[in-house]
């Protein structure tokens, strides 16, 4: 790990705390001209760090910028089981996963980027990803045994875990439109995207990747036009290292739910299942289905063991939705 890692790490650990230049250094192992060099790094790349004569160097408080050693630190006995690599920018965190896993990358690699330049949604969307205001991150799972027709509760899991973390930082209400989408106040601050790939032989998933893409902050001028009356943010206003707290609390909230479904392969008994109904957005609802090119008035009547939509179209036949052949619009 290089000394501006190092150095992050130290000052992450309790930010608007001083430390002298001879202490840091000997914490690092490294003289005190690379420290400075070090500091004057990590204010290149957007740190705010003081540095006061007598008392030494400080990283503001109000900093929120995604690190390795910032998530970490809010992971706590958690974070042996991480492997987390934070990128300034990647095309799409998903994409580069992929590639890891293809080379041999373990379970619980961890991508996480400040921005995206091309991000995916659902069937072959594009999602925005603006820089330095959003948390976008990709997560490898090895579920091994478990049939490839739950790939799907992947995403069930996922939506469950974001949108708990979501109000256990915030004031807000984090809903569930089916099957992958997390909602604020009638607007979109969420995506996720599971990308699996299959073992022909024995029907089971040789590994999946599980995408999540949060709007923590609304982009300086607003959304793009295409998507300014669809997406909203998680907060208004700045937050101290919210992106870091928010992020480690995602990873074991899915961690905690995952486990619950490798250790039940039918999943019928995880806890997350009741947990989706109860903040679904549209059970009950009068709802558009989307097939085909096709679209359907009906209503979203329940979700099955496996978090398919049953629905009910007007002349009463009722269909059981798979997450991969249709889009909705709440009524």
């Amino acid at each position: 790990m290089a000394t501006k890692d190092n150095l992050l790490k130290v000052l992450e650990k309790e930010k608007g705390k001083y430390y002298s230049g001879e202490e840091l250094a000997l914490a690092l192992d490294v003289s005190r001209t690379s420290v400075w060099k070090a500091v004057n790094a990590l204010r290149k790349d957007g740190y705010n760090i003081s540095a006061v004569t007598n008392k030494g160097y400080c990283l503001a408080e109000d900093t929120d910028i995604l690190s390795q050693s910032g998530i970490e630190k809010y992971l706590e006995a958690e974070k042996s089981g991480f492997d987390i690599e934070v990128l300034k920018e990647t095309e799409s965190t998903n994409t580069y996963l992929k590639e890891l896993a293809e080379k041999g990358a373990k379970e619980w690699k961890v991508v996480v980027s400040a921005c995206q330049t091309k991000g995916k949604g659902r069937l072959g969307r594009r999602f925005e990803s603006p820089g330095n205001t959003g948390i976008y991150l990709s997560i490898l799972l090895k579920p091994g045994h478990i049939p490839a027709q739950k790939a799907g509760m992947i995403t069930t899991l996922a939506a469950v875990a974001v949108s708990e973390a979501i109000e256990e930082v915030s004031d807000n209400e984090a809903l569930i439109k089916w099957v992958n989408d997390i909602y604020i106040n009638g607007k979109k601050v969420c995506g996720i995207l599971t990308e699996a790939a299959f073992d022909m032989e024995n029907s089971s998933l040789s590994y999946a990747v599980l995408g999540i893409g949060i709007n923590v902050y609304e982009p300086e001028g607003g959304f793009d036009g295409s998507i300014k009356n669809i997406a909203g943010a998680v907060f208004e206003e700045k937050v101290n290292d919210i992106k870091n707290k928010l992020t480690a609390l995602v990873l074991t909230k899915v961690k905690n739910y995952y486990n619950e479904l490798v250790d039940n392969e039918k999943g019928k008994n995880a806890s997350f299942i009741s947990k989706y109904k109860k903040k679904s957005l549209v059970l009950g609802k009068e709802i558009s289905v989307i097939k085909h090119n096709e679209t359907k008035p009906a209503k979203a009547i329940d979700l099955d063991d496996e978090c398919h939509l049953i629905v009910e179209y007007e002349d009463k036949k009722r269909e059981v939705l798979a997450s991969g052949e249709i889009s909705i619009k709440v009524m």
